[in-house]
């Protein structure tokens, strides 16, 4: 029968186990005793082992694609998770995106701030188109023309400190009567004329002293507002508010509206101005002052008012020409008015009563008393008596009119 010969090692250096198992040789072994049999089985070459091993690595990798697990860039995104972190098939963090509530947080923040940011370019866009000079005089190189309006003035509770400081350039016109004046800033008309909170004094309740003020405003206006008295009407409306009762204040005022001379001149109450001379360069008269008032003996209220107007002028003869020259004059005026309590003084109810005032009339012709003022337009010289006074300014509104003794008729300043 000839010897067995020994099944095949297996290859060490291969590392592959024998290809015939156990079960087949034990066969083999059995068919060659009892006789006959097929022959031994051949154990494959190394050639043929490297193949199947190979073909065995191939299909190994096969099956691992197919169940996902290629090795690669996408080992970092199946890496294992912390411990409270994602499951171990979530990609990380960055790679994951926000929650739904934090993505539609963020956009609902989005959606505000631009909201946000469109509603505050629309309102400057609007603010350009209603004043471009908002942008245009932030340019570079842009000058504001020097009759731009300046921004308003606070009101004046009290004497400033000092005179204003310059106003800008340029010569009045018609078009623009306070170039170059600091009335430019002041409030317009009767508007600037701003009454203090009425409170109860000297006896007299809130009402009484309301009354005191608004009837002493009334009183300002009809003197040095009312555009019919400024062109040479009686001022019959003031006169109205006086009580015919006090001795010699009514009396007096109509002698010097009727008969003016130096003793008797109506300007120590009323500005008016000549119509034969001179006419409103416009309808706007500016305004600047304060009003107070305090208990007076009991049963009184005192009101005091200190204001300055400035007039802006032009010929009588002159027409709608934007080169007409311009004249200002200004006035300013301190009075005090009581208003009495007529169950406990000789009054009549309502009226007011003139305590003492004071007045400067500043570019207007020196020693003419005729019941009007006369300005001096630029370019011309006066026609009455020479200045003899010292030069003042106008617009000097910090020492108060009251306790100074008259110099004469005096120079100004400006205008």
């Amino acid at each position: 029968m000839g010897t067995v010969p020994p099944p095949e090692q297996p290859d060490e250096r291969s590392g592959e186990e024998p290809v015939i198992s156990d079960e087949q040789w034990e066969a083999f072994l059995r068919e060659s005793v009892e006789g006959g049999g097929a022959p031994p089985p051949k154990e494959p070459s190394a050639r043929a082992r490297m193949v199947a091993r190979r073909l065995r690595e191939e299909e190994e990798r096969a099956a691992q694609n197919a169940r996902g697990g290629r090795r690669g860039r996408w080992r970092r995104r199946t890496a294992a998770a912390p411990a409270h972190g994602p499951r171990p098939w979530t990609p990380a963090g960055w790679h994951t995106g926000p929650a739904w509530r934090e993505r539609n947080g963020r956009a609902r923040r989005n959606r505000r701030l631009w909201s946000a940011l469109g509603l505050l370019l629309a309102v400057a866009v609007a603010l350009v188109a209603v004043r471009p000079s908002l942008l245009t005089d932030r340019l570079p190189g842009h000058e504001a023309p020097a009759d731009a309006a300046p921004s308003p003035l606070p009101a004046e509770t009290a004497l400033p400190s000092s005179a204003p400081g310059a106003a800008g350039s340029g010569t009045p016109t018609l078009a623009h009567p306070f170039r170059g004046s600091p009335a430019l800033a002041w409030g317009d008309g009767a508007d600037a004329i701003e009454l203090p909170r009425a409170e109860a004094v000297g006896g007299l309740g809130t009402d009484d002293v309301a009354l005191a003020l608004r009837r002493t405003k009334d009183f300002l206006i009809a003197t040095n507002l009312d555009p019919a008295v400024l062109q040479g009407a009686q001022p019959a409306a003031a006169m109205a508010l006086l009580d015919p009762k006090q001795p010699g204040t009514l009396p007096r005022l109509r002698r010097s509206l009727s008969d003016p001379d130096r003793d008797h001149d109506p300007l120590n109450l009323v500005t008016r101005f000549d119509p034969a001379e001179v006419r409103p360069a416009g309808d706007t008269v500016k305004v600047r002052g304060h009003m107070t008032f305090a208990a007076g003996q009991p049963g009184q209220v005192r009101v005091h008012a200190d204001y300055t107007f400035v007039y802006p002028l032009v010929r009588a003869g002159a027409g709608a020409d934007d080169d007409a020259p311009v004249a200002r004059t200004v006035v300013r005026r301190e009075l005090t008015m009581n208003l009495v309590d007529p169950a406990r003084w000789k009054a009549t109810p309502g009226k007011l009563a003139i305590e003492r005032y004071s007045s400067d009339t500043y570019n207007n012709e020196c020693d003419v008393h005729d019941g009007y003022a006369h300005p001096v337009f630029p370019g011309t010289g006066p026609t009455g008596a020479p200045a003899t006074g010292a030069a003042v300014d106008p617009y000097d509104r910090s020492r108060s009119l009251e306790g100074r003794k008259p110099d004469g008729c005096g120079v100004v300043t400006r205008t």
